[in-house]
């Protein structure tokens, strides 16, 4: 059986690599991108099962985002993570189908079970 893919798009280089070194360790197959723009070019050539993004991003922001996954791939799952964490951005972001909401910094046990979930709906 593959690996799950997730993609993770964050414009703090940081969160990326942090996220990416955890969810590796755990049997996922990972990629990073700190641009939206290259990260959804890439999510129109290979499938993700989860997509992990930031909120608030130059360009393109996340919300931007989860309604380009949703309208290329409905099965895929994101998980949103933000530094701004207002109650009704969050409530913004669950009714436009995220999987889940992280504010930073997140605790990395409770993102990788979140992370494992959402791959597992995903795959349903």
């Amino acid at each position: 059986m593959s690996k799950p893919a997730v993609m993770i798009i964050d414009d703090e280089k940081v969160v990326g690599d942090m996220s990416k070194y955890h969810l590796e360790a755990a049997g996922f197959e990972v990629e990073t991108f700190v641009d939206p723009a290259k990260a959804l070019d890439r999510f129109r050539e290979k499938s993700f099962e989860v997509v992990v993004t930031d909120l608030k991003m130059k360009g393109i922001d996340g919300m931007e985002v989860l309604k380009t996954i949703k309208s290329l791939a409905p099965k895929s799952q994101v998980i949103m993570i933000t530094a701004f964490a207002h109650l009704n951005t969050a409530i913004e972001a669950l009714r436009g189908e995220v999987f889940d909401f992280f504010p930073k910094p997140f605790k990395i046990k409770e993102f990788v079970e979140s992370v494992r979930r959402a791959a597992e709906r995903a795959q349903d």
